[in-house]
């Protein structure tokens, strides 16, 4: 591998990084990336009528319902909502 192959593929990965923001960068956290990848998730959910549809069953719950869980889910990830547990049990050890 050559230097300019490095600097090539290092430059389009700085691109792609800064087009999309789910790829993350070098001072992402795994707090952050797990994040990303659970509202990624949730947006895919609630876009896919048959994925949407499939939860819904699953959980024996109404489409619209499935939808809307989804979308609040994806204001206030389950991520963070376990982080603010930890906490509060830190607290109150």
């Amino acid at each position: 591998m050559q230097a300019s192959d490095r600097f090539n593929i290092n430059s389009q990965l700085e691109h792609l990084q800064a087009k999309y923001v789910g790829t993350g960068h070098a001072d992402m956290n795994r707090f952050e990336w797990a994040v990303n990848i659970q509202r990624d998730s949730y947006a895919s959910y609630v876009g896919h009528y048959p994925m949407l549809a499939y939860f819904a069953v699953a959980e024996n719950e109404s489409i619209g319902r499935e939808r809307y869980n989804f979308m609040q889910d994806n204001l206030v990830p389950k991520v963070q909502k376990m982080e603010i547990y930890r906490e509060s049990d830190a607290l109150a050890v």
